[in-house]
């Protein structure tokens, strides 16, 4: 007999290994695209104070801990993280950095 939870249209409890695949994917390309932006700048001579600030405040996708790649800090949760897939829109939101302890 077949799982009800894969007919009730409800989100699993974890993000499935195929999404996680994707979100590393999707965290390499933008870390890519900050290098690229980075270095043209810099051929130019040039710098910006967002690419500047996204190197001091987001860690790149290998300095991350799992925890940090598929969940969330949500205070409402009992163990204040939730699975990522959960998060509405959460291919287009970054959740790069999380509260100090959590």
């Amino acid at each position: 007999m077949p799982s009800l939870e894969v007919f009730s249209g409800r989100p699993r409890g974890v993000c499935p290994p195929p999404q996680k695949a994707r979100q590393r994917k999707r965290l390499r390309a933008v870390d890519r695209v900050v290098d690229t932006l980075s270095a043209a700048l810099a051929r130019n001579g040039q710098s910006a104070k967002s690419v500047e600030r996204w190197y001091a405040e987001m860690p790149r996708e290998e300095e991350m801990l799992p925890k940090d790649k598929y969940t969330l800090f949500d205070k409402k949760e009992k163990s204040y993280r939730k699975s990522i897939h959960k998060l509405p829109k959460w291919t287009r939101v970054s959740q790069r950095v999380n509260p100090p302890g959590f």
